[in-house]
């Protein structure tokens, strides 16, 4: 398997981990106190790290820092929306497009040729 899909792979699973650490408990926590939701949260956030610190060592022998970054931004995003909308039952907003065709042309300008 390429590094670029490694890292792909391997980022997306981070940012599930990632998105559920920071997001998914806010129902479920919210009545606990904020010890419990944080520890609960760096629980979760520990498989982030797992994932992520790979990831980006992986990357990086194929990709710059700013393409990194950018990559792991499209893929965040992308990981979030679903969540919201189908986890959190957030109304799907034009919002989610304009900011993912903000993304895609920060993507075009990190990724253009020299």
């Amino acid at each position: 398997m390429s590094p670029l899909l490694r890292t792909v792979l391997l980022l997306t699973l981070s940012n599930v981990f990632m998105t559920f650490a920071w997001y998914g408990l806010l129902d479920k926590m919210a009545a606990r106190p904020l010890l419990m939701a944080v520890l609960a949260s760096w629980g979760i956030a520990f498989f982030e790290y797992v994932l992520q610190v790979p990831a980006n060592r992986i990357g990086h022998q194929v990709l710059s820092v700013g393409q990194l970054k950018m990559l792991q931004e499209v893929i965040s995003l992308s990981v979030f929306v679903p969540f919201a909308v189908l986890y959190l039952r957030e109304p799907l907003k034009l919002n989610y497009l304009w900011a993912g065709l903000c993304i895609l042309g920060a993507v075009y300008f990190v990724f253009r040729g020299k």
